[in-house]
């Protein structure tokens, strides 16, 4: 695990917590000699981290849409920056590029990308590590929801397993490192009723 993709807000949401907690995350990064991947802005949270690594003299690797950078959107100071043509071109982009993914507070998009490496994490598409920093509990209500998918039969115990929860930078890296791919074929054992 070299480099972390980081998804979380283009905003700071409403508490400070959030803030302080993606510029520990930026500054463990760097400390801890692992590359950022993000998606090259320089607004909201995932500025905030990005800024941290670069302070602390940090590599950083950001793939931003063509149409952001012409909305003045893209950092300023990133190691590396990759212009694409989409959205589905940034995070393809980001995914190969990166040796691990950790989710901070975040929206849509943030839920979107987060989800979207689950599913290939689920389909054997990557067997990289995926990691929440749960920020005083924000993500409580998700995992409540994930494990009620659990109980109703839509999501493998094994699969809602694959991520790791903490709300420590150092703390949720450690866990990224003792990562263990699944094992099997998901889609060979699907009875027919399943499907």
């Amino acid at each position: 695990m070299k480099s972390i993709c980081v998804f979380c807000g283009a905003t700071a949401g409403t508490d400070p917590a959030y803030r302080e907690a993606a510029r520990a995350f930026g500054e463990t990064l760097a400390r801890e000699d692992l590359g950022l991947v993000w998606g090259g802005g320089h607004v909201g949270l995932m500025g905030v981290v990005a800024d941290a690594v670069h302070a602390g003299h940090g590599r950083s690797f950001g793939v931003i849409p063509g149409f952001m950078v012409e909305r003045e959107l893209a950092h300023p100071f990133a190691t590396e920056l990759l212009v694409v043509e989409s959205m589905h071109a940034r995070k393809a982009a980001m995914a190969e590029r990166a040796g691990g993914f950790v989710a901070l507070p975040g929206g849509i998009g943030t839920l979107d990308e987060l989800f979207e490496i689950m599913t290939w994490a689920q389909l054997h598409i990557h067997a990289k590590p995926i990691g929440l920093l749960n920020v005083k509990g924000f993500f409580d209500p998700l995992l409540a929801f994930l494990r009620h998918l659990v109980a109703q039969g839509f999501v493998k115990q094994a699969h809602l397993d694959l991520l790791k929860i903490a709300d420590d930078p150092a703390t949720l890296l450690a866990q990224m490192r003792q990562h263990r791919p699944l094992e099997g074929d998901w889609i060979g054992k699907l009875k027919p009723e399943q499907a």
